[in-house]
């Protein structure tokens, strides 16, 4: 009885480490399978006090508005959140947001001149150019990879 109980329960163990749950579908593919639309939570974040930095803790869409003193917001450390995802959005008319990164550091995608530095700039412009609207931000557990999205 106690080995039919033990193999149970070694049963169970092993199938939960390697469930996947599937919304709206019976058959997952992967570990999370959603089959219809996601919403994800939008935050919004103003320009801190004057010299100092506003975090970024919280949300995965985040509206930045940067004010005249205060353009600075800043990642928390790549290898504290590996995986997470952060789309930001400078939504100012005119005033440019600096992002900053510490510990890890910032590694630019392909063709940035920028490289090896810890701040990404992100402009209003709109259209052509290099302007930095909407970017993605990836921690990949050691730095933060980022990317600009088409909008």
């Amino acid at each position: 009885m106690k080995n039919i109980l033990l193999i149970i329960v070694l049963s169970l163990c092993f199938n939960s480490v390697n469930a996947q749950v599937g919304i709206g579908t019976a058959d997952p593919k992967s570990t999370l399978d959603i089959n219809g639309n996601l919403s994800l939570k939008v935050v919004s974040l103003n320009g801190g006090p004057s010299g100092s930095a506003t975090p970024i803790d919280d949300g995965v869409y985040i509206n930045l508005t940067p004010t005249v003193s205060n353009e600075e917001f800043i990642l928390p450390d790549a290898t504290t959140v590996p995986g997470r995802i952060y789309v930001l959005r400078n939504i100012a008319d005119s005033i440019q947001a600096d992002i900053y990164t510490f510990g890890a550091g910032v590694e630019f995608f392909a063709g940035d001149s920028t490289s090896g530095t810890n701040v990404v700039n992100m402009t209003t412009a709109v259209g052509g150019g290099n302007a930095n609207k909407t970017l993605i931000f990836i921690s990949d557990g050691s730095n933060w990879t980022y990317g600009k999205l088409g909008f």
